[in-house]
């Protein structure tokens, strides 16, 4: 199967949307036209991207880039992104700011010149992630984490 095949029969993602399809389910398409030599050059392709990100990621957190690992490429852009993330005091609003960072910048991964090839299907994967975990966040599941923590702190009357 080619990757122009798989790219164009993939469920289209939303960010706010449940995932159309399991990281299985994806990882068992992209087994059928390459196997997992298909899922690590996804992964070498993003490699430069998310060091940028997780670089800008931990110099917001910590305030200093001394212990940044190499990149190539432009990062001030998507650091200003991260730091304008930051600026939110509201956790899960950060959060979901963050995640927006990283869908944004899955999609410089597919170049405007073939939008069905590797690049496209290395965004898909990434984006398919940041839906899944998205999924994942709910208001009963963090009370419930919450509870769970301070059960010991809890002084009852």
């Amino acid at each position: 199967m080619s990757i122009d095949y798989i790219v164009t029969s993939l469920p289209s993602l939303s960010f706010d949307a449940p995932a159309p399809i399991s990281w299985e389910k994806f990882a068992e398409v992209c087994e059928s036209a390459g196997g997992a030599t298909l899922l690590s050059r996804l992964t070498e392709n993003f490699r430069d991207l998310e060091t940028q990100l997780k670089n800008a990621i931990a110099e917001a957190r910590v305030g200093n880039a001394d212990f940044a690992r190499p990149a190539t490429g432009c990062s001030l852009f998507w650091k200003n992104r991260v730091l304008a993330a930051f600026q939110e005091k509201d956790v899960a609003k950060r959060d979901e700011l963050l995640d927006r960072v990283w869908w944004d910048a899955a999609g410089e991964l597919t170049p405007p010149e073939s939008p069905l090839g590797l690049g496209a299907l290395a965004t898909y994967a990434i984006r398919l992630k940041v839906v899944l975990k998205r999924a994942k966040i709910s208001t009963e599941a963090g009370n419930a984490a919450f509870d769970r923590l301070t059960a010991e702190t809890k002084i009852t009357f």
